[in-house]
């Protein structure tokens, strides 16, 4: 791990770079210089060679030209003078060479070969080549031995009309000229050595005075993370690094006084907390306390927040503590009862505000609780709730039509009988109205106070929606529509408050009636999706309900067509009423409708084998 951790250090780095780059040079001057120096040797080397060939042709001219029907003696004399020529000239530098007459045959040679060798022809290209007058004759060979050879083969003509009367045939062996390349080859690389050795020891010398003071950067910087802002960086010099180095002195000034800057804010937000008339707590991710104010205490009556979890010491459940906390803010009201004396009012409310703390790419890590005593603004607030039940807008409607019927009596409608009788009526289907709006809002205030508790006792489903058709029997065959039940087989009984219950029902059976057209259908039908949930519906064959109007069907007043709905009598409360009631029972409504098609309400119910136990 230590080696890894030697080769990733900037000096190494650095060695290595300076290395690397004087390998690349000296090989891309080495290949250069090399190839130049090789082939400037074998130019000379060939250019040699043919120089003594040209001259040698022109010395065997005179002779090859004589016709071989001539003077034998004198031809003979020739012969011999031409290869004494040839072997004292090319005896000493090894070089092998052929004097050859027009038809190929050996005149004379260099080699110290028996006379029988005189008279052979030469059969190589080069030599065919050069008796057809063609100059440009070289090539290079390796021998069976392994020896690179150069072979150049010349014509020899005579002046007097360029006749070609035979040839030069020159052998040499190249050996001492790649000798000469090997040793520059040699020269090379121990120069390269040498020089990437004296490299390597300025790169060390070199990149030590780069990461020196990087090395000084890095010790301060490990002192700073552990509080020590006294030490400084020494300047070395006005290069990069030596305004890396002064830039990191400012910059550990001014973050210990960014420090003391933070600890005042923070003896500040102490002596704030400590002083506000809101309690306030903070808690981790664990919900356990690590922040918390006097008032927080007088608040919860508690001694200290210490080691305690928030949950706990608001006296909620975990699982709606975790709900609050995954929230943005949201709000929870917590009643403190009067223990010693025994009062069965609330002595205070507490509004605790939940606020998470989240931390850029961390998510949240915190909770914040605002705890608020809001008992007085919570009285007045549900005596505003009861104000608005009794005295509702709704009331206006049935009143305003009371008066003016009331007004057209005492102006003379009371003498004409008929009139009279039906302005009575009216009058009397109005108040009947009012009563029921009135009733439905003292209802809805005592479900809102919470004064409305309920009475469960074990009730025969079956036998509790038999009741229901039974009561709108009537109805059901004013408008020809059948009315059915189903009941799951394993569902009897339930633990609930009959006299409610049989109010949603009443409530959704005569909605159902009111909107299904002459011939329809509803069904009751009670089942039981999981053990501990009773689910009842009632689904019928009506009119149904817009989309638009489906998110607010449950809302208090709220009607699709007003007009239509008060001609039938409705307040617009019997959803909300019914809601409420379930929502007492720990249960849920909900709603589905098509226009045109029908309209299904189904409310759920906690499957209760007595009261207070679940099944």
């Amino acid at each position: 791990m230590s080696g890894r951790r030697f080769f990733r250090t900037i000096q190494v780095k650095l060695v290595i770079i300076y290395l690397l780059l004087i390998l690349v040079a000296m090989q891309l001057i080495g290949v250069y210089f090399i190839s130049t120096v090789k082939a400037s040797l074998t130019d000379n080397f060939t250019t040699n060679m043919k120089e003594q060939a040209d001259i040698l042709s022109k010395l065997a001219a005179p002779n090859l030209s004589i016709k071989p029907n001539s003077d034998s003696e004198a031809n003979a004399e020739n012969t011999e003078n031409l290869s004494l020529v040839v072997r004292n000239l090319f005896s000493i530098s090894g070089t092998e060479v052929q004097v050859l007459d027009g038809n190929g045959r050996v005149v004379a040679t260099s080699l110290q070969v028996p006379e029988s060798y005189i008279g052979k022809k030469n059969t190589s290209l080069a030599v065919s080549r050069a008796l057809t007058g063609i100059s440009d004759n070289e090539e290079e060979i390796i021998d069976e031995n392994g020896i690179r050879k150069k072979i150049i083969a010349l014509p020899v003509t005579y002046n007097d009309n360029d006749k070609v009367v035979g040839a030069v045939y020159m052998v040499a062996s190249m050996d001492s000229l790649y000798d000469t390349v090997n040793r520059v080859n040699q020269i090379f690389f121990s120069g390269t050595l040498i020089a990437l050795s004296l490299t390597g020891i300025l790169g060390i010398l070199l990149a030590h005075t780069i990461t020196s003071p990087i090395q000084g950067l890095t010790r301060q910087a490990a002192a700073v993370a552990d509080g020590k802002f006294d030490l400084q960086v020494p300047v070395l010099g006005d290069d990069e690094i030596g305004r890396l180095s002064s830039a990191f002195n400012d910059m550990t000034i001014r973050l210990k006084e960014a420090l003391s800057v933070n600890e005042e804010e923070n003896e500040k937000l102490a002596s704030i907390l400590s002083n506000m008339s809101d309690g306030v707590i903070a808690a981790d991710e664990n919900g356990k306390v690590i922040v918390w104010n006097r008032r927080s205490q007088e608040m919860l009556d508690v001694r200290t927040c210490e080691g305690c979890s928030l949950p706990e010491l608001l006296g909620m459940p975990e699982q709606k503590y975790q709900e609050l906390q995954k929230g943005r803010e949201q709000t929870v009201i917590l009643s403190r009862d009067d223990e010693e004396d025994g009062a069965d009012d609330a002595e205070g409310i507490l509004r605790v505000t939940f606020t998470p703390i989240h931390r850029r790419d961390k998510g949240i890590t915190g909770t914040i609780a605002v705890l608020q005593d809001v008992t007085e603004q919570e009285k007045l607030e549900q005596s505003r709730r009861q104000f608005v039940a009794n005295v509702s807008h709704e009331l206006r409607t049935p009143l305003t039509t009371i008066k003016s019927y009331a007004e057209a009596l005492n102006d003379g409608a009371l003498d004409e009988r008929e009139l009279s009788e039906r302005f009575v009526g009216v009058i009397r289907n109005e108040t009947e109205r009012m009563i029921r709006l009135v009733t439905d809002l003292l209802h809805l205030s005592r479900l809102d106070s919470n004064q409305a508790p309920l009475r469960r006792r074990e009730t025969n489903i079956h036998e509790m929606l038999d009741e229901v058709t039974d009561r709108f029997s009537f109805q059901l065959r004013q408008k020809s529509i059948r009315a059915s039940i189903i009941v799951d087989r394993d569902l009897k009984s339930a633990w609930l408050d009959r006299d409610q219950i049989d109010q949603v029902l009443d409530n959704l059976i005569s909605n159902a009636i009111k909107y299904t057209l002459e011939g329809g259908s509803i069904e009751l039908s009670a089942r039981k999706p999981d053990a501990a949930t009773i689910a009842i519906s009632v689904m019928d064959t009506g009119i149904g309900i817009p989309k638009k109007d489906l998110s607010r069907i449950f809302d208090r007043f709220y009607r699709v067509d007003k007009a239509r709905s008060r001609n039938m009598g409705g307040t617009g409360l019997g959803l909300s009423i019914a809601r409420e009631i379930v929502k007492a029972h720990g249960g849920t409504v909900s709603l589905k409708s098509e226009l045109n098609e029908g309209t299904t309400v189904t409310f759920t119910l906690p499957a209760l084998q007595e009261e207070g136990e679940t099944a």
